[in-house]
């Protein structure tokens, strides 16, 4: 059975957190899915198993966005069956350490991912989006790529570049009735944050809390609807007051 608005919606590193909240609202609205995951076959089905039960098509693809061919094979195969209304650029990685000591491989990793990943899963479906002259592209940044923090500067240049990313595309494809837009989370409680202290954490952000996983995905909800049509190339905070 298909979702009730008709519309496609792909969202990259699904199987948990941010991705999973997504989904699951992405689902009650009537959105079908595209979820991709690159490792854990449990979480993914437990996620596709909550979407399809709120009535909703969903297609899992595992694949690491962060290697080319097999982004290509994967989009390649399921752009032959339809082209995505939407796209939410979420998959994201750690690797923290100070820059000084950092390995290449803890540079590479999250860079691949958050900056590579980008090009390999958004190129090929926005130029599915152009020849439909429609189309929303959300990218999921932080507020580290907007402030910086320490023992994060790989993951301060992966979000950043997305940042840049969203302003220059929005501009290439704004003619073609396709927006691009951002969103900048403070402190989410996923399993992301499980080993900060959440409460000398919270006592540093304006509201005094962390956020929920549901604030961002209400978000992403909102720029995937009718109501954003007017808003392209924007960075969205959602972060309690906190810039670092």
């Amino acid at each position: 059975m298909s979702g009730s608005l008709g519309k496609t919606v792909c969202i990259t590193g699904a199987s948990r957190g941010l991705g999973r909240a997504m989904a699951l609202q992405c689902a009650e609205a009537g959105y079908d899915l595209w979820l991709t995951y690159q490792s854990n076959d449990e979480k993914a089905k437990e996620v596709e198993a909550e979407v399809k039960a709120k009535g909703v098509d969903c297609k899992l693809m595992k694949f690491d966005i962060g290697n080319g061919e097999e982004s290509q094979i994967a989009l390649k195969e399921a752009l032959a069956e339809t082209t995505p209304w939407g796209l939410i650029n979420n998959a994201g990685v750690t690797q923290d350490g100070l820059f000084v000591r950092m390995k290449p491989e803890q540079w590479d990793r999250v860079v691949n991912t958050g900056l590579k990943g980008f090009y390999n899963v958004t190129q090929p479906l926005v130029s599915a989006m152009l020849r439909k002259k429609t189309g929303r592209v959300i990218n999921i940044s932080s507020v580290v790529g907007l402030s910086g923090n320490p023992g994060q500067v790989n993951y301060a240049s992966a979000k950043a570049g997305l940042i840049g990313a969203t302003k220059a595309l929005a501009l290439e494809v704004a003619k073609r009735n396709i927006t691009v837009n951002c969103i900048a989370p403070g402190f989410i409680s996923t399993e992301m944050t499980e080993g900060l202290n959440q409460e000398e954490l919270a006592k540093q952000i304006p509201l005094g809390r962390l956020g929920e996983p549901h604030h961002i995905a209400d978000c992403a909800l909102y720029l995937l609807s009718d109501s954003s049509d007017y808003m392209t190339g924007q960075v969205l905070s959602v972060n309690g007051g906190i810039y670092l």
